[in-house]
């Protein structure tokens, strides 16, 4: 058999890329004392999105990292996981040496920053400093929480090809008119602006995951900010 044919086999064997969304949502973590990860967490500047008590044996926290459209969710009850257990989670960061300076200014204990084989669980492979050609997706930090849970800081500058998500004309329409309605109100008491200097903050934050309540707010912050347009709330 031909290598073509081979290829052609194969491409023939791969289903279609999938029309329904399945976004991932959460992450859960396996943690020994629910409020020192609360704490932890909390510490890093991930925002909390949920503090459930339903009964004494069962409790349920929900964090996010900023300008992530995952979270993570650990608690009381949530896993019968053994704490720390289970592999490194990823982070993808811009900037690993801000990402980095950022972590070291909130006390968290974390690596040196290193390139090569950043998922290798023996640490092989690894090698000092961010990759010497700065190549995206090459240089990593790691830092832990108290439990143990590993997280990796991967530099992310450049994707791959196929790996962004073009977003489609109908969903682009949905979030220009959601960005223009929310700017009625800022428009219709501020004094006379620019409409895209909101409407870039605000789509920005929502691109982000920012809710629509906090990209407003992000919105009439940056106008406030940067132009010194403010209306009263």
């Amino acid at each position: 058999m031909s290598t073509t044919d081979m290829n052609s086999e194969t491409a023939a064997q791969v289903p279609e890329t999938g029309t329904v969304d399945f976004k991932f949502e959460v992450a859960i973590l396996a943690v020994s004392d629910a409020d020192r990860a609360k704490q932890f967490y909390a510490s890093l500047g991930w925002r909390e999105d949920a503090d459930f008590v339903f009964t004494d044996d069962f409790r349920v926290l929900q964090f996010t990292p900023p300008g992530s459209q995952a979270s993570i969710i650990f608690g009381t009850g949530v896993t019968a996981a053994a704490p720390g257990s289970g592999a490194s989670r990823l982070l993808a960061v811009d900037d690993i040496e801000a990402a980095r300076a950022d972590l070291l200014e909130r006390g968290v204990d974390v690596s040196e920053i290193f390139h090569g084989q950043g998922f290798s669980a023996d640490g092989q492979g690894r090698e000092p400093g961010p990759d010497p050609e700065r190549r995206s997706y090459f240089s990593y930090v790691s830092f832990s929480d108290p439990d143990g849970n590993e997280w990796l800081l991967q530099e992310v500058t450049t994707r791959l090809p196929g790996r962004v998500e073009q977003r489609g004309v109908a969903k682009l329409a949905e979030l220009l008119l959601e960005t223009a309605l929310n700017h009625d109100r800022f428009e219709k008491a501020a004094p006379e602006h620019n409409w895209w200097d909101w409407y870039a903050p605000y789509l920005d934050a929502r691109e982000h995951g920012s809710t629509s309540e906090e990209a407003t707010a992000a919105a009439d912050r940056y106008m406030e900010e940067a132009h010194g347009v403010v209306v009263s709330r």
